[in-house]
């Protein structure tokens, strides 16, 4: 039984590097932007994510795009 794949949507997720625990172990935290359109292109997505790292005060790590989908029986 196939099943098709429909986008909904999709959310940018900067990791950012925040420093050094007490154990000297890097530490992360994530900014996510949603209700991105998943029609975007990656290219445009990363070029995003740049700009956007420039206004963090915290340097980027990763950058990510989640896609979400609902599952249609074909």
């Amino acid at each position: 039984m196939p099943v098709n794949t429909v986008p909904v949507t999709a959310r940018l997720q900067l990791r950012l590097n925040t420093g050094l625990d007490e154990e000297f172990n890097p530490v992360f935290r994530t900014r996510t932007y949603s209700n991105v359109k998943s029609s975007a292109d990656n290219e445009d997505l990363y070029a995003l994510a740049q700009e956007l790292g420039g206004l963090q005060v915290h340097a980027i790590d990763a950058v990510r795009r989640v896609d979400e989908y609902e599952l249609e029986m074909a």
